[in-house]
């Protein structure tokens, strides 16, 4: 049955069962975008990951759970009330779980995830990155977090971190949390590869 994420013995299983992606409610200007989207949704229907995401259905968000959903497994869509009419655009995908904010948002994404990945996307995107970054950072989870740069989309987002550690605002050993590639599979593979660094500025909470 669609949606119902189950699999036969013989299907290829990956380290993650559920993977957050962070990604635009729209598609981009460039084909490059929805490609990358798509490359990375049939990436976790062929590994058999279940989708966490922000819960809209048009954009990159709709092309992506919708591939994931189509092809048997599980989304989650996490999304606040007040977003509701701006991201949702017909029936909804898979599973809708209705917060009442954006705060509540990022933590129940977190919660339901084992890795997190952003797509190419605006403001929103960005700062649910940067969040799963410093909350890395600051040990709340040792989840891999990744980037998928496509089209070297997020250059200027990596030169301003190059800044930061220059500058000494923000620690060398911060500046490999977060794993970045240009195509989905080279990302899936060095996530389930990374080790977090210990020295955190808080342990990790339960």
């Amino acid at each position: 049955m669609e949606g119902e994420g189950t699999s036969a013995p013989n299907e290829k299983k990956g380290k993650f069962e559920r993977i957050c992606v962070f990604c635009g409610s729209k598609p981009g200007h460039k084909a490059a975008f929805s490609d990358a989207a798509l490359e990375l949704a049939k990436l976790m229907v062929d590994r058999k990951i279940d989708l966490v995401y922000g819960g809209g259905s048009v954009g990159l968000m709709g092309l992506i759970s919708r591939t994931v959903f189509n092809g048997g497994c599980h989304v989650l869509g996490v999304i606040p009330k007040a977003l509701l009419r701006h991201e949702i655009s017909g029936e909804a995908i898979g599973e809708v779980k209705i917060v009442s904010g954006m705060h509540q948002r990022k933590a129940e994404m977190a919660k339901h995830a084992d890795a997190f990945i952003a797509l190419p996307g605006g403001y929103g995107t960005m700062e649910e990155l940067l969040e799963m970054i410093s909350w890395s950072q600051l040990g709340i989870h040792d989840k891999p977090v990744g980037l998928l740069n496509v089209d070297g989309y997020y250059d200027g987002l990596l030169a301003l971190f190059d800044k930061g550690v220059e500058e000494g605002f923000i620690e060398e050993s911060a500046s490999h949390i977060l794993i970045i590639t240009n195509t989905a599979e080279e990302l899936v593979k060095k996530m389930e590869e990374y080790a977090p660094v210990r020295n955190k500025v808080e342990r990790r909470q339960s």
